[in-house]
């Protein structure tokens, strides 16, 4: 069935509302399951997001579907006052938006399993919601105090261990609480919420360009990526335009993040299992490409590069000469320390069969990225949802299938290759120089809808941009991978030693900011 008649089939008589790729409609309230479940298990169209918006009278829930190789998004919404129908009883994937709705908006998802908070730290109050118009986010509330309710087992011999939030090195706070028996992961659930920052309130009252900085910082280590599906939402409110020349750009920087941050994961891998000889060759190898990166446009991490309109860097001749040379030898180096280490036993024993992610589970919970490749799935939103240049280059989608440590340790090592060959080839058609837009004196739409999907290096970024009656930016949902991917970890952990806990959540290396927002 083709998406035109998916929503005249499921539209009521309100007549759809198209945003670009964007079509909203309304269905009735009790209806709303049986359409979720249409779309998502006997259609099987991707759920990118569900999310709500405060429009003062009442709350509007939306549920976001992609439409593989169309670039088509389909979005059936609710409008409720105090709660709504769960749909999670029939896609298990739609848990924590649920949740988070409920967090946030203070809006009661009926039949939902489970409706413990999420993101928000349990010192927060229980009855404020901070997504609501009515929040005053200058203000700070008053001190909760309600205790999260880890999930339990009993038995004789099983006892918890708890590790967090705040861990030895430098990293971000989570709490990770272990139900063992000896040696042996039974269960295991991670905490979050620790880095709540308020992140999608501040998108409500800041300026369009302290917003780009803003989404930039969601994921420190992603920032080119989430900047640029922001980037995207708004410029397809403001009908922008940008250069051939600056979408090829987008692609290269793109391209160079995930190169960076795949080095470092890999490197990190190999670390964990002691093959402290990988561990050094891959700090060493991203930091060459981080060099690269502050060479080309002043920053390690490429913040301030991508604006809405286009990017603020350019790359001369010679840089993308020197660039393509570089890449070659990184190619040369990489393919070296992966030769030594695909030969060493000790490594892969470790590798191999640890931390298996069932692909029931992976499906399930909606899976994405690296985590979802790693059992098979063939999805990425380069291919799918084409975006800047990628529908002019040739995109290959690494996957393997046994879901373990080493499935995604493999994925990455070849999405990395890719990524080099993608780089090369953008840099050998980068069109001559053309000006794009100076993002400035940007009129958005009225009343209306964008989304921005991006494949960052973890998976993909979604990013729905709601405009007011006076063109004004009133909510931005973002949905970075993680939100979606910490959901299995536990499930991969299960059955494992504890010791082998560091080893698996490395082969995730999820963002906890990225989730908290």
């Amino acid at each position: 069935m083709k998406y035109q008649d998916l929503i005249k089939k499921h539209a009521s008589k309100n007549k759809p509302e198209v945003f670009g790729a964007l079509t909203c409609f309304q269905v009735k309230v009790e209806d709303i399951v049986g359409v979720c479940q249409d779309l998502s298990v006997n259609h099987k169209l991707h759920l990118k997001t569900i999310t709500a918006q405060d429009l003062g009278k009442e709350f509007k829930i939306i549920y976001i579907f992609g439409v593989p190789k169309e670039h088509v998004f389909l979005a059936p919404y609710i409008l409720v006052k105090e709660s709504f129908p769960s749909v999670t009883p029939i896609m298990h994937e739609a848990s924590n938006y649920e949740r988070k709705i409920k967090t946030l908006f203070g809006l009661t998802p009926k039949g939902h399993p489970s409706l413990r908070s999420i993101i928000l730290h349990e010192n927060w109050p229980d009855n404020v919601y901070p997504l609501r118009k009515s929040f005053n986010w200058k203000e700070r509330p008053q001190k909760g105090g309600v205790q999260f309710q880890f999930r339990k087992m009993i038995g004789e011999g099983i006892y918890e261990i708890p590790v967090g939030p705040v861990h030895a090195g430098i990293i971000e706070p989570g709490h990770f609480r272990f139900s063992v028996a000896g040696e042996e992961i039974l269960m295991l659930e991670p905490r979050l919420g620790y880095t709540h920052k308020g992140s999608e309130k501040l998108f409500e009252v800041l300026s369009l360009e302290e917003k780009v900085k803003l989404a930039e910082r969601i994921s420190g280590d992603s920032s080119f990526s989430h900047a640029l599906a922001f980037c995207q939402a708004v410029e397809q409110l403001g009908k922008i335009e940008i250069s051939e020349r600056e979408e090829y750009l987008r692609v290269i920087f793109a391209e160079l993040e995930r190169v960076a941050n795949h080095l470092g994961d890999i490197g990190a891998i190999m670390t964990d299992t002691g093959f402290n000889f990988g561990g050094a060759q891959g700090g060493r190898l991203r930091e060459i490409v981080m060099q690269i990166n502050e060479k080309l446009t002043g920053s390690r991490f490429l913040r301030g590069v991508i604006k809405i309109g286009g990017v603020n860097a350019d790359l001369t001749s010679d840089q993308a000469k020197k660039l393509a040379e570089d890449l070659e030898k990184l190619k040369a180096d990489f393919s070296e320390v992966i030769k030594i280490a695909m030969g060493t036993g000790s490594l892969l024993t470790r590798l191999k069969k640890t931390g298996v992610l069932n692909e029931r589970i992976a499906r399930d919970h909606g899976a994405l990225g690296v985590a979802g490749r790693a059992v098979g799935f063939e999805m990425d939103a380069r291919v799918d949802y084409p975006y800047a240049a990628y529908d002019k280059i040739k995109v290959e989608v690494a996957k393997e299938n046994s879901g373990d440590v080493y499935a995604r340790f493999r994925v990455r090592v070849q999405e990395l290759l890719n990524s080099i060959e993608i780089l090369k080839q953008a840099l050998w058609d980068l069109p001559k120089e053309e000006k794009g837009r100076d993002g400035k004196d940007i009129n958005l739409e009225k009343n209306s809808y964008s989304i921005g999907v991006v494949e960052g290096w973890r998976g993909d970024i979604v990013y729905l941009v709601a405009t007011d009656s006076k063109g004004q930016i009133t909510r931005v949902d973002v949905r970075d991978p993680s939100f979606i991917n910490w959901t299995v970890l536990g499930h991969a952990g299960q059955g494992n030693m504890v010791p082998d806990f560091p080893l698996i959540n490395k082969s995730f290396n999820l963002s906890y900011t990225g989730n908290d927002l």
